[in-house]
């Protein structure tokens, strides 16, 4: 079985757009422990055939999506033969900026390498196809300081977080596509923070360029943010990607159990779950 992690994007700043026509982008990305999960099994078919299952498949394109896009691709290199059942269990919340799709694309990519070198002309190739967000997947925690240069974290933090869907579809182009201003560069390296402590005081100064987008699309998307930020033991809340997935990064997991059981109270119908950095 094959752990395909979600991704946290706990900064993001939408930079000025490159001749390819994607903005360039600076973000603190971790991976967290909330995981898909993918069963592979080698079939004599002449097609594959993918199958899902879990509380968030219902949303998924079963025509085309990122696992369809990457055997297409790897196939087409002769990086694998034949054709694959592929059974995935989604946990990751769909369209909530948790990379979910991305990230079953990179860890399937990883498991036909057999933990051999991936060359970097793959990786962008195979990004073009399935999202800008996919070399991401290749370390645990990364600062990417522009879309050509990510830095994995000289130290590795352990971070307590909790999770907020309000179920809220947002897509990622549509929310791109209304970006009005953009941000200058940080000059600060982020992933030579000396220790946690400094980190986290650091990150709460940055913030997430597409939040403001979703809050007016979605007003509750603010209210959702300050009330995590108003819980004991919260360093800060944002929103991650291109949402609607809402986060707080706490000082323990007491302190997020605690928070939890505030939330559902609250909002019911919210999907809510506590993770942590990996």
């Amino acid at each position: 079985m094959i752990k395909s992690y979600a991704k946290l994007n706990l900064s993001l700043r939408v930079l000025k757009k490159l001749k390819n026509g994607l903005h360039n982008l600076q973000s603190n990305s971790f991976l967290v422990d909330l995981h898909d999960k993918i069963l592979v099994k080698k079939i004599k078919k002449k097609k594959d055939k993918i199958f899902t299952k879990g509380k968030f498949c219902k949303y998924l394109n079963k025509k085309e999506n990122s696992i369809i896009k990457t055997l297409k691709y790897l196939r087409l290199k002769k990086i694998i033969s034949g054709y694959y059942k592929i059974t995935i269990t989604k946990n990751i919340p769909i369209f909530s900026g948790l990379g979910g799709g991305t990230s079953n694309a990179a860890f399937l990519t990883k498991f036909f390498f057999h933990k051999k070198k991936i060359n970097n002309s793959i990786i962008k190739n195979i990004s073009n196809i399935v999202g800008s967000d996919f070399p991401l997947f290749f370390e645990t925690q990364v600062y990417m300081k522009s879309l050509n240069q990510i830095l994995p974290f000289q130290k590795k933090y352990k971070l307590y977080i909790l999770l907020i869907f309000p179920r809220f579809r947002c897509s990622t182009k549509k929310i791109y596509g209304k970006i009005k201003s953009l941000s200058k560069p940080s000059k600060v390296d982020y992933s030579k923070s000396k220790t946690k402590n400094l980190f986290i005081e650091s990150i709460k100064k940055e913030k997430n360029d597409l939040q403001i987008v979703v809050e007016q699309e979605f007003p509750a998307i603010k209210k959702i943010i300050k009330f995590i930020a108003f819980q004991k033991g919260c360093s800060f809340s944002r929103m991650t990607g291109s949402g609607s997935a809402c986060f707080g990064v706490f000082k323990n997991r007491k302190f997020a159990i605690e928070a939890k059981n505030n939330i559902k109270k609250k909002y019911p119908s919210y999907w809510v779950k506590i993770t942590k950095t990996i």
